[in-house]
């Protein structure tokens, strides 16, 4: 961290506020090379904490930079360590709650870029979605009337990203803890004038998940993407001088390719997996009788949502 990055933190630090001029020498001593240190990340949120008044821009930088440490500050590249989860956790939680919108915007940009997040980040984001719809408080209610359990708009976009994200519980799918969550903030709301794209949200979520699949392999664990990576830098040179002889000698050892190598397989068939996923399975059908029945009756979304299933098979 350079001494400029550090004294102009210390003085929006000081008056509770930052200042164009202020932000933009933030922004050139940060990346001035390349990365976002640990040491500058931990003082971008000492300052977010601090200030009264957070700019648009502010959080464009804010939300920018955090994501940057995280998913690009050490490698492999867009992958969230658990270690790193831990410590953005520790940090959105240093004055003891996710208490504006910026942080809960950084936790869910990270999900979306990454091609692979730990479980407790992921669930501690839906969390604290959840509890904020049911306290009727958190980020998402800032500058807004307060209604406990009341599903707003923001709440909606907020759900959305994080379910379908690429770096989610499953890439751009839905999971049973994802749909569970659904089922619950729907029963919690019912009497509520929720926001109009709930139901739509609710309905295409527990759908995604009956009828949805993903690859065995979609996403690579932080620690199996590190060896991908460690044994394609030690072993590319000695790849490079094999195939180079292999295309010297290819007259006398076209013959013999086949044989050493094998025939190619045939690639994955998507099609027939997609079809297995769209099957319910008994397992599916018992977890949605038994969420449906939980509260002793059938509700409009619960209705919609039996339609839709029915139009589709």
């Amino acid at each position: 961290m350079t001494t400029q990055f550090t004294a102009v933190a210390k003085a929006a630090l000081a008056d509770g506020r930052i200042t164009a001029e202020e932000l933009l020498a933030l922004r050139r001593e940060g990346w001035g090379d390349g990365i976002i240190t640990r040491a500058e990340a931990e003082t971008l949120f000492e300052l977010n904490r601090a200030l009264k008044d957070r700019s648009p821009e502010w959080c464009d930088f804010f939300v920018e930079a955090v994501g940057e440490h995280v998913l690009n500050g050490t490698p492999p590249r867009l992958q969230c360590s658990d270690e790193e989860a831990e410590w953005l956790i520790a940090q959105i939680e240093a004055d003891g709650a996710v208490e504006s919108m910026v942080e809960l915007e950084c936790m869910v940009r990270i999900i979306e870029r990454a091609e692979n997040t730990p479980d407790r980040l992921k669930a501690y984001v839906l969390g604290v979605v959840e509890r904020e719809v049911l306290s009727g408080t958190g980020p998402t209610r800032c500058g807004g009337e307060l209604a406990a359990t009341r599903i707003t708009s923001a709440e909606c976009r907020i759900i959305r990203r994080v379910i379908f994200a690429s770096g989610g519980h499953g890439p751009a799918a839905v999971t049973r803890f994802d749909a569970e969550m659904l089922f619950r903030l729907k029963d919690a709301t019912l009497a509520e004038e929720n926001a109009d794209e709930w139901g739509d949200l609710f309905i295409d979520g527990v759908l995604n998940y009956l009828k949805g699949f993903t690859l065995k392999h979609a996403q690579l664990s932080h620690e199996r993407r590190r060896e991908l990576e460690a044994f394609v830098a030690d072993n590319q040179a000695s790849v490079g001088r094999f195939f180079g002889r292999m295309v010297r000698e290819a007259p006398k050892t076209a013959n013999h390719f086949g044989k050493v190598f094998g025939k190619k397989q045939a690639g994955p068939d998507y099609g027939a997996q997609a079809a297995a996923g769209a099957a319910i399975t008994d397992f599916e059908s018992e977890w949605l009788e038994k969420m449906i029945n939980a509260d002793g009756e059938v509700d409009e979304l619960e209705t919609r949502l039996i339609e839709r299933l029915a139009a589709e098979d």
